[in-house]
């Protein structure tokens, strides 16, 4: 099951049983006019939701939109020899990898944050924009420092004196939901990082959110077919996972619960994870241990550090698979600058933000169809695809084991 942006397990996009939906027309259309209050009930409640915020970022959105496009246009201008290069150029320039990159950064966390998904699934996008997005990772302009000591003031509620003994004003990183700075405890001369949710990024996250989840139940009414994607509920559950993302007391506790299964496992020699200072940290900032080391992709380093880096990434993808049966949640935005090789040769799992969760009736279920291929049993196999949720609603489970028993015939 492929994990969206921390989807959680049980949500995920629907197999459809091709064969075993109604076909009815005049079903369909009653069905439509059955959804439609709902729809405009939820349209209106997500619009409620979203207050004055939406409009602000309309008109950001229009803003950025023309601003990208007046400079797509003037590249495209500058570079063509004849009016039919600037039209071929208009038409596969809108919609080009670079200038859906443009787009994306000038809009802002949300999109920046999808604009990275893109860039971390290739089995999904084109190549040409997995690579054009990979510039989407930690580019975020950093806010200035006065506006993070601001924030810490406003959040921890004392001088930050009496807290920090130093704090360094240039950020170690600078994402685009918060900003991430180096500091010294004071007392202990413990060495951390603080991290900084930037200010306005809530609003921002909301109104974007809502209005992709109502794009979602527009399209599904509209065109019944995308609702075998489970798009609403895929968007819904984006929707969800990234406002968790801003809020640092969640990650704090997703942090103690994954330190407490490598406690439990006894592999706290072969990983870690920050511990989390609760005394200076609370729903916008959060301050945790620092640790030292390199990205598992910087082979280089990791030369220098081990004599076999293949064995690094083998106990990094040991202990990940692991929490997926022993941790109440698992690291679900694992990628290069989340993963690290400490100087003390133990793999540091960092920012969770986005965790996913697989429920032990979803493992059961999976362990059933898994079996089920193997036995050829394609009712239990149906049975169990519609435990995991990876069906629509009223499906007939002989039909659907019909459908499975044709699909598998035909690729053996």
């Amino acid at each position: 099951q492929q994990l969206l942006f921390g989807v959680r397990a049980g949500r995920r996009l629907n197999v459809s049983a091709l064969y075993s939906q109604p076909r009815d027309i005049s079903s369909q259309i009653q069905d439509r006019i059955n959804k439609l209050p709902k729809l405009v009930e939820d349209v209106l409640q997500t619009s409620i939701n979203t207050g004055p915020r939406g409009i602000v970022r309309l008109a950001q959105g229009i803003q950025a939109t023309m601003a990208v496009g007046s400079e797509w246009l003037s590249e495209i201008s500058n570079g063509a020899n004849s009016s039919r290069d600037i039209l071929s150029g208009l038409q596969f320039g809108l919609i080009s990898p670079g200038y859906l990159r443009r787009l994306f950064e000038r809009m802002g966390a949300t999109y920046i944050k999808l604009g990275q998904f893109i860039a971390s699934t290739p089995t999904l996008f084109p190549e040409d924009y997995v690579k054009e997005f990979q510039n989407c990772f930690d580019k975020a302009p950093p806010i200035p420092f006065r506006e993070i000591e601001a924030i810490l003031r406003k959040e921890l509620n004392q001088p930050l004196e009496n807290i920090y003994e130093h704090i360094d004003p240039v950020p170690i990183a600078s994402a685009s939901i918060a900003q991430v700075h180096g500091a010294r405890l004071r007392g202990s001369q413990k060495e951390v990082v603080i991290k900084v949710l930037k200010p306005g990024i809530e609003d921002f996250l909301i109104a974007d959110l809502n209005f992709l989840y109502l794009v979602a139940l527009v399209l599904e009414f509209l065109s019944p077919p995308i609702s075998r994607t489970s798009l609403v509920g895929i968007v819904g559950d984006i929707r969800e996972s990234m406002l968790e993302e801003v809020d640092f007391q969640k990650e704090a506790a997703n942090l103690e619960s994954f330190r407490g299964y490598l406690e439990a496992t006894g592999l706290t020699r072969q990983a870690t994870a920050p511990k989390v200072y609760y005394h200076c940290s609370s729903r916008r900032v959060l301050t945790m241990e620092r640790l030292y080391g390199v990205p598992l992709t910087d082979l280089d380093s990791i030369r220098s550090l081990v004599s076999s880096p293949e064995a690094s990434l083998i106990t990094a993808l040991n202990v990940w698979f692991g929490s997926l049966l022993s941790c109440e949640t698992f690291h679900a935005d694992v990628h290069a600058g989340n993963l690290w090789l400490l100087r003390d040769g133990r793999i540091g799992f960092l920012d969770f933000g986005i965790v996913g969760h697989i429920s032990p009736r979803t493992w059961t279920a999976m362990e059933t169809f898994l079996t089920s291929i193997g036995n050829g049993q394609y009712e239990a196999m149906a049975a169990s695809l519609v435990q995991i949720g990876a069906t629509g609603d009223n499906v007939d489970n002989r039909s659907f084991a019909r459908d499975l028993e044709k699909i598998f015939s035909s690729i053996q």
